[in-house]
């Protein structure tokens, strides 16, 4: 069984290739402030990022601010993003967060994780996601399906809780790098560490991972 001081190592390696191999991490979706960022992660639950980057340019029109959005008609917020599924849950959450943030936070995005999951509808990974793209904050490291499906692969973590997934990853590498890193570990999901067939051949961290077909054979 790997040690700790072994996974570490290889956790260097997989490091300094991901930087190889995804020289530009970058956030998906599109907005022009702390709270267009906020209602676009909170929408894209269970839907894509491009579903989302299509429904809310006509959204941030009409209600680009959270004093907007508070006093918008739920039946109006619920037909502009309709698309993205679960819509009604979704636009009661948007209305209700929009009023927090005005009545408590003075119109402005909260920018600690206490404050942004007490928000309705705002848990841990998007907080993060908040913290870390709008305001440029390593509070922790974003686990979502990617995330965890590659640290489990890669034998990072063994846990399907995404804040035991969190926990291992932070521990694994250097606080710096947690931003960018999740990232560019949601570009390879998405390009060929894919659920539930990952494509081996030809992925980047194919000689790091246990889970890549011909490793064992390989070392």
């Amino acid at each position: 069984m790997e040690t700790f001081d072994e996974q570490k190592k290889r956790a260097r390696a997989v490091l300094r290739q991901m930087n190889k191999s995804f020289p530009s991490p970058r956030c998906t979706l599109q907005y022009r402030t702390p709270f267009q960022l906020l209602t676009s992660v909170l929408l894209s639950a269970q839907c894509t990022d491009k579903r989302v980057n299509m429904v809310t340019p006509e959204l941030f029109r009409c209600f680009p601010t959270p004093e907007k959005m508070a006093a918008a008609p739920l039946e109006r917020i619920e037909e502009l993003i309709r698309s993205t599924g679960f819509f009604r849950n979704k636009a009661k959450n948007l209305k209700a967060l929009s009023a927090v943030i005005v009545e408590s936070h003075a119109g402005e995005v909260p920018r600690t994780i206490e404050e942004l999951t007490a928000l309705p509808g705002i848990g841990r990974k998007t907080a993060l996601c908040i913290l870390g793209n709008a305001f440029g904050e390593s509070a922790g490291f974003v686990v979502d399906t990617h995330v965890g499906r590659i640290a489990r692969r890669l034998g990072f973590s063994r846990w399907a809780d995404p804040v035991r997934v969190e926990k291992d990853l932070c521990a694994l590498f250097p606080k710096k790098q947690w931003i960018d890193l999740s990232h560019r570990f949601i570009q390879l999901g998405r390009s060929c560490c894919r659920a539930p067939k990952p494509h081996c051949d030809g992925c980047p961290l194919e000689k790091y991972c246990p889970k890549c077909p011909g490793k064992a054979a390989r070392t």
